[in-house]
């Protein structure tokens, strides 16, 4: 049952962070959409047993994601759904 709702979470986080690109500028939106696919196809086989790993890929989304708001002065706050779903 936690590999179920860690990947509910991971997919939560994805959908998440897509409407966080909708926030930057147009221009941006393309690359930071298909960055953000990238990465999350990539950590599509971390081992299901493995919480601590899901967790760690987790917490860096919302890090990363945060890097990239106050790169474009985008309100920290708008990923205080984010910081919910990775951070707890």
């Amino acid at each position: 049952m936690l590999f179920r709702t860690e990947m509910k979470a991971a997919l939560r986080a994805y959908g998440e962070v897509l409407r966080l690109v909708k926030r930057l500028p147009k221009d941006t939106r393309p690359y930071y959409a298909k960055y953000a696919r990238e990465n999350f196809v990539n950590y599509r086989e971390v081992d299901p047993n493995d919480s601590d790993s899901l967790r760690e890929l987790l917490n860096r989304t919302y890090t990363h994601s945060l890097w990239v708001l106050n790169k474009y002065s985008v309100d920290e706050e708008a990923a205080d759904k984010l910081k919910q779903i990775c951070c707890g």
